[in-house]
């Protein structure tokens, strides 16, 4: 039988285990950045474009900066605290009340290729428990729904369709510009 103190310690040493995994995991989905790129690129290019801005040659220069914030997020440790304050799904991802946002096709081909190499990193850890492979996904999906979200709302906040959306019935929208512009 264990005794309290014998416990507390392996808890500990679980919790340094699996801090440990994480950095090897994020460690090997940083070695499958040229795929994952090139991955993302391709994804990029499958999307229908319906905006000018959401033209994937438009694009494409984000992917490395995207990439850059994004295995900044998974090797800080305090993504790691966050993760589990937070539902592992929760995808508060920003509202585009227009749609044409271009970034929203752009995150959800990133969202992908990532999704993609960090399962394909885990196959490469024969060693993995499940449960830091469950972790870890859930990380990244958190990881992936902050930075999408920032970015998303950030150019919808300069965006100026707004309410009057694409998505908005056409007969209001010509009553907004009308206003707007100083007519009856």
């Amino acid at each position: 039988m264990r005794s309290a103190g014998q416990v507390v310690r392996s808890a500990a040493a679980t919790t340094w285990l699996v801090f440990l995994m994480q950095e090897s995991l994020a460690a090997a989905l940083r070695e499958r950045r040229p795929e994952t790129r090139q991955h993302w690129e391709t994804l990029l290019r499958t999307e229908p474009v319906t905006t000018p801005l959401g033209h994937p040659d438009s694009l494409v220069h984000l992917i490395d900066w995207t990439l850059d914030e994004i295995y900044a997020a998974l090797s800080h440790p305090l993504s790691r605290q966050r993760a589990s304050h937070h539902r592992p799904n929760d995808h508060s991802s920003a509202d585009c009340s227009c749609g044409g946002n271009p970034l929203l096709r752009y995150f959800a081909a990133g969202e992908q290729a990532m999704r993609e190499a960090l399962v394909l990193s885990q196959v490469a850890l024969l060693d993995l428990d499940p449960l830091e492979r469950d972790a870890s996904f859930a990380e990244l999906n958190l990881v992936l729904a902050e930075i999408s979200r920032r970015e998303i709302e950030a150019f919808c906040s300069v965006c100026g369709l707004g309410n009057a959306g694409l998505n908005a019935p056409a007969r209001s929208r010509d009553r907004q510009a009308t206003e707007n512009f100083g007519g009856v």
